[in-house]
């Protein structure tokens, strides 16, 4: 392949945000241009992004011509429609996550993803994270061996009545909103590529706070998930425990244990300030988890701002992925991937109104 891959993107908050300037930031992508629904984001998101190519109408936009590859960032209920229209107009196509609504879409957009030969992938892009690359290095070298238990937690500030409002949708569930969906999500991806696919899930997912008021004044009910606990076993056997809360006052913290056979990984941050170690069987103390450190092909600089660290994870894998638009394989996730972590989520919600522990049949 020779010519670039000719990129348009809908969506113009996270897309404009992170995937913009990770296309520009690798060799074999050219982005053309932009769609968004409202008129005043776009045209801002254009300017900034010195983009004349812009359009409203995303039925449109994904049968262009001039197009060969689609980027979907748009609002999670929209994911769908939109994914399955862009295959079927012959573009490839690469989705934000979480991929869908419910485990019915995730069904379609699996049948048409794994049925044609267009290159497909799902964004989670954290798996390309400096730390996460060496954790995945870590376990995949036999660090940890036979892994007896793992635990991941999470706590934010985002949804604690002090802090002011989020956008609307990401109260409401089935417009995608709730944290199971946002951090969560990354975690049962990375989680599953380590060890297994979940198999049994039982849960406790709430919503602490049910209603909020927005800046303008108005109160809406709140029914997505700002806290939620996972007890996981995998097909491998695993025991994985998942924490998040977003309900905390000015807090923020990350903890990634992993215990095994051969080995643990310990990470724990508390405001940004912790340490994470590992320590191999014969070790006599723990030692540092060296980030790993990769930089782009290209070798374009990435600016140092608030989402630079997004951007470059996301210019890593889309650099992952370029073999695929070749017939090869690539470490990209797919749809499945993200169909999987659906799943689970799904699991989990149902567990959680009462079902107890709830076996995922694929």
């Amino acid at each position: 392949m020779t010519d670039p891959l000719r990129v348009g993107i809908i969506g113009v908050g996270w897309g404009a945000l992170v995937h913009a300037p990770a296309y520009r930031a690798v060799e074999g992508y050219e982005l053309v241009a932009l769609c968004g629904r409202r008129p005043e984001p776009l045209a801002k998101a254009a300017e900034r992004l010195g983009i004349a190519d812009t359009s409203r109408d995303w039925a449109d936009f994904v049968t262009r011509d001039d197009l060969d590859l689609i980027s979907i960032t748009t609002p999670v209920q929209l994911h769908h429609q939109m994914f399955m229209a862009a295959l079927d107009a012959g573009k490839h196509v690469l989705c934000e996550k979480p991929l869908c609504l419910t485990n019915a879409e995730g069904a379609e957009m699996v049948a048409a993803a794994e049925s044609t030969d267009l290159a497909t992938a799902v964004c989670f892009e954290n798996r390309w994270s400096p730390e996460r690359l060496a954790i995945a290095d870590f376990v995949h070298s036999g660090g940890i061996g036979d892994t007896y238990f793992v635990h991941v937690g999470q706590t934010a500030d985002y949804w604690h009545p002090t802090r002011g409002p989020q956008s609307a949708w990401m109260y409401r569930l089935d417009e995608g909103g709730g944290y199971l969906m946002g951090m969560a999500a990354h975690d049962l991806d990375f989680l599953q590529q380590l060890f297994g696919r979940v198999v049994s899930v039982a849960a406790d997912v709430r919503t602490s706070v049910p209603r909020r008021a927005m800046a303008d004044g108005v109160e809406i009910d709140v029914d997505a998930d700002d806290t939620s606990a996972l007890l996981m076993r995998t097909d491998q056997g695993t025991l994985i425990t998942l924490t998040t809360s977003v309900a905390g006052y000015k807090t923020s913290s990350q903890l990634f244990q992993v215990l095994g056979s051969s080995g643990t990984i310990e990470i724990g941050r508390f405001q940004g300030q912790g340490a994470a170690v590992v320590a191999r069987v014969g070790d006599e103390a723990p030692t540092p988890l060296e980030p790993a450190t990769r930089d782009l092909a290209s070798g374009i600089e990435l600016p140092p701002k608030r989402s630079s660290h997004a951007v470059r994870a996301q210019a890593l894998m889309l650099e992952d992925w370029m073999p695929a638009f070749g017939g090869g394989s690539a470490p990209t996730p797919t749809v499945r991937d993200g169909y999987n972590v659906q799943l689970v989520i799904d699991a989990a919600r149902r567990s959680s109104a009462g079902a107890g522990w709830v076996d995922i049949d694929r």
